[in-house]
């Protein structure tokens, strides 16, 4: 075949690869490296005079050695020693170079003798001893090299980093050896943190290990720190917000590594690192349930999310989609929101039954309409108004939302036969002391209420509380002869960047360059993910026998002072300094702290020992409901004294002045 005649993408025409030519240097280099360590324990052995070697030894030599040269080359691709990243060369290429030149090594002396004479022990011994010194020479000198060069060579000071490792384990001494190594970056390890009192005082790879934890502070300014990178991937939460709080009170930069699959993999570099964020400062382990069950319940079933749009809403939007729901309704007043978690759902699930609506759960009719025509099986309702001091100015607005909004949906997915009616709810519910959180305890009463008329066979004597007059406003007896709805709340903490969140506030405040607005500098909030939440309001309704408050175990709280900090920290900044913090004072509604429980409730476990059920505090359920009607008749008339109405029905409600 000449060149005209191949074609101009074969692999004649195709270029080599840089480690195919290096892979084709080695082989030349291993050939003639086989014949000069043979011949120089040949020559060696009669001191060096190439002319005093006897015919009897020479002979042999001449005649074997090329072909074992040949055999060895075979021998060491089967060993992938043509194949290996030498630059990274570690103790398994040298085990591996080892092996196969032992064995060749091996067969050379038994060949050579039996083929032909026996040659002079010293002849095997240094044939052997030289053949596996040139072969690691060549391999191991250009990763000896780098690592000389990354230890002798000194960057400037001002492009340098001098980077603490916390973690003198495998994590640690991967990310040392890759820093090393790299071309990229001019970080260089300086010390180690390790807890484990072992390791403190000695050495890994050069570099010292300084102490534990509580020798963070010093050690960064012993050896002027300017990064940290935490290389301690089987950490738990508390254990890395423990570490990482400490580190947040230094100036240094800090990065960590995602998790332990990376070192199980094999795959620790510098690369992996990743910034730290504020879920790993909450100092709690994720919120791990089993899914399986839910994503069962859910698939081949209708499933309407009111509030769809929303932070909480949208979420659990997108785990149903992705479950195979029989269909999806989303029902919110705001359409943009409405309308973006649409276009998302469409665009990646585009086989997905979807719905999107628009109304209000303050309309009745509205919801009668929906439940009628898309006959949902399961109601997610996350609609509410949960702005607190916005709330607090308008009263009125939050029982007609909050509490009038669950009672029309609840009863309109009673009246349709719902299967299981999930309520949102908050830990603002317990001990209320603003009106969002006195509307949200109510929307909790209200459908304990109408568990318990359901289970007693008395659902007739739940009142439809419309406020529309009209040819519609009677409700047919039999359609809540058999009713088998069974209603379940969910209460958690505030949202890690949901709508309204603190979080999303601190990060403009500090994109604009502060202040940074904090109510008071001991306000405590319990937080958890947008996942995590949806996660516990999914397994609520399929665990769902009617009746509960599940209530999640957020870990301990957190001072939104402290927050603010942090996250000022994290943006590169100093806290007082670079950036500034107010403390404007508590807002209206608002409490230092939050509980998760009201003392009358008690606690029982569930599967999940991060997720337990509060029993029901005991109320009377014909009073609440028969006064319900003149809470909502003040609430339509904006009467001005809605409070006293609701501390009436919420007897744990206390305003504050």
């Amino acid at each position: 075949m000449n060149n005209k005649d191949r074609k101009p993408n074969s692999i004649w025409s195709k270029p080599l690869e840089h480690w195919q030519m290096i892979a084709i240097f080695l082989v030349i280099y291993d050939f003639v490296a086989i014949l000069a360590a043979w011949f120089l324990a040949l020559w060696l052995r009669f001191d060096g005079q190439f002319t005093g070697i006897p015919d009897r030894y020479w002979d042999p030599y001449t005649r074997f050695i090329v072909p074992y040269a040949l055999f060895c080359l075979v021998v060491f691709w089967f060993f992938r020693m043509y194949k290996s990243m030498w630059r990274f060369a570690s103790f398994v290429e040298l085990e591996r170079t080892f092996l196969a030149s032992v064995i060749t090594s091996a067969l050379h002396c038994l060949l050579i003798s039996l083929l032909f004479d026996r040659m002079p022990i010293s002849y095997y011994v240094l044939g052997t001893f030289f053949q596996f010194i040139f072969l690691i020479a060549i391999r191991f000198s250009y990763r000896f090299f780098r690592v000389f060069r990354s230890r002798i060579y000194v960057v400037p000071e001002k492009e340098s980093s001098r980077v603490m490792l916390i973690g003198a384990g495998s994590a640690g001494q991967m990310i040392l050896r890759d820093l090393r190594q790299s071309e990229k970056t001019s970080d260089k390890v300086v010390c180690f943190i390790d807890d484990n009192s072992n390791k403190w005082g000695r050495y890994l790879d050069g570099i010292p290990i300084v102490g534990g934890r509580e020798d963070i502070l010093p050690a960064v300014e012993k050896y002027k720190i300017d990064k940290i990178y935490f290389a301690i991937p089987s950490a738990t939460a508390i254990q890395k917000q423990e570490i990482l709080t400490i580190c947040n009170e230094t100036d240094c930069e800090l990065k960590q590594l995602p998790g332990i699959f990376q070192l199980v993999q094999g795959e620790v570099s510098v690369t992996d690192l990743k910034d730290i964020s504020m879920e790993d400062l909450l100092g709690r382990e994720p919120i791990r349930t089993d899914m399986e069950e839910v994503y069962a319940f859910i698939a081949g079933k209708s499933v309407l999310v009111t509030g769809g749009g929303g932070s909480i809403g949208s979420e659990l939007c997108r785990q149903i989609a992705s479950h195979n729901p029989k269909q999806l309704i989303i029902f919110d007043i705001y359409e943009n929101n409405a309308y973006a978690i649409q276009l998302e759902l469409k665009k990646k699930y585009p086989d997905l039954n979807l719905v999107t609506l628009i109304g209000s759960v303050r309309d009745s009719r509205r919801l009668a309409q929906v439940f009628h025509t898309y006959r949902p099986q399961i109601v997610y309702h996350a609609a509410a108004h949960k702005h607190v001091p916005l709330m607090e100015d308008s009263p009125c607005e939050a029982i007609k939302n909050n509490a009038f909004g669950t009672y029309r949906t609840a009863y309109a997915a009673m009246l349709h036969g719902c299967e299981r009616f999930v309520l949102i709810s908050t830990d603002k519910a317990v001990n209320p002391v603003n009106v969002m959180g006195a509307s949200k305890r109510l929307c909790e009463m209200i459908i304990q209420a109408f568990d318990e008329k359901i289970k007693a066979g008395r659902a007739s004597e739940i009142s439809p509380l419309y406020t529309h007059i009209g040819a519609d406003n009677t409700v047919p007896k039999d359609a809540l002869r058999n009713v088998r709805t069974e209603f379940v709340a969910v209460r958690f903490g505030n949202v890690l960047g949901s709508n309204g969140s603190v979080i999303p506030i601190f990060k403009k405040q500090i994109e604009e360059g502060g202040p940074v607005t904090v109510t008071h500098p001991d306000v405590i909030r319990y937080f958890m993910t947008v996942q995590e939440a949806v996660s516990l309001v999914m397994l609520a309704g399929t665990y769902a026998h009617g009746g509960e408050i599940f209530v999640l175990d957020m870990g301990s709280p957190v001072k939104i002072d402290t927050l603010a900090r942090n996250l000022i920290k994290l943006a590169g900044y100093k806290p007082d300094v670079d950036i500034k913090i107010v403390y404007s004072g508590l807002r209206p509604g608002e409490k230092l702290y939050e509980e998760k429980l009201m003392e009358e409730e008690g606690l029982r476990k569930t599967d999940n020992n991060k997720i337990h059920i509060g029993a029901p505090v005991p109320f009377d359920t014909d009073t609440f409901l028969r006064q319900l009607g003149g809470l909502m008749e003040a609430a339509y008339n904006n009467e001005t004294d809605i409070r006293s109405h609701i501390a009436s029905l919420v007897n744990t409600y206390h305003p504050s002045t």
